[in-house]
């Protein structure tokens, strides 16, 4: 499945059972079977289609939406070797530890708001008819140590547009952990037809406006006063990537 796709099924039994996984995040098996109320077999039945044809997957008897952004890449960075890799919902408290670490030290409204979305919603992933979106996770021994992330909206008018952000601890920082995390999340945005992606910085923000300027991004627009940070109104530089 196309991981920006809305999928098609073959019963109303199978997008009960998919609709409601995807409101929820994640569901225990024997909780779903009792909430869409079918008959054993059929929900079994229906259940492993929605496996097969890649909407679902199931881990431990927890079930979740299934969206395939990637293989895992290995870098040997000589002290250590990071992977880089599609985020799964077990990184889910990883992530959100990684996020409030940057975010403490430097000013980073976005991350903020998408650390509080995560926990407000307690999924990593989320797909449905309005917007969805996607992270990557660099993980050193299984650790969380920085992310990308996009937001995708599904409505037409900014169907070709994704929010982007990327961060990475500073213990690992210097390495190119967070170049290649943001190439990560520009190519996976190619592949999947987007033409732009942004993001909007506080300009006191000047590691993070260095960093994309050194990528390639370009400053669209200033926003005049537009964040108040430690009693004090801050200008939103927006920024954007042409894919």
């Amino acid at each position: 499945m196309d991981a920006i796709d809305r999928p098609t099924f073959a019963s109303d039994a199978s997008r009960r059972i998919y609709e409601y996984v995807e409101r929820h995040g994640t569901v225990e098996r024997h909780k779903l079977r009792d909430v869409v109320s079918l008959p054993t077999e059929e929900f079994q039945d229906r259940l492993e289609e929605l496996k097969t044809d890649g909407y679902l997957e199931e881990d431990g008897g927890t079930l979740r939406i299934a969206l395939e952004f990637g293989a895992i890449e290995k870098h040997d960075l000589g002290e250590f070797t990071v992977t880089v890799r599609p985020a799964r919902q077990q990184d889910f408290d990883g992530l959100i530890e990684t996020i409030r670490d940057v975010t403490a030290e430097e000013t980073y409204v976005v991350a903020e708001t998408i650390a509080e979305q995560l926990l407000y919603d307690d999924t990593v992933s989320r797909h449905n008819a309005v917007e969805s979106r996607v992270f990557f996770v660099a993980t050193v021994d299984g650790d969380v140590v920085g992310w990308t992330h996009l937001d995708l909206h599904q409505v037409d008018p900014v169907r070709e547009v994704a929010q982007q952000t990327v961060g990475v601890r500073k213990a690992y920082r210097g390495h190119g952990i967070g170049s290649t995390l943001l190439q990560r999340g520009i190519e996976w945005a190619e592949a999947n037809g987007y033409r732009k992606v942004y993001n909007s910085v506080p300009v006191v923000n000047d590691g993070a406006l260095e960093f994309l300027t050194a990528h390639g991004w370009n400053t669209e627009a200033i926003r005049k006063d537009h964040y108040t940070i430690d009693d004090e109104y801050v200008d939103e530089v927006m920024m954007a990537y042409e894919v």
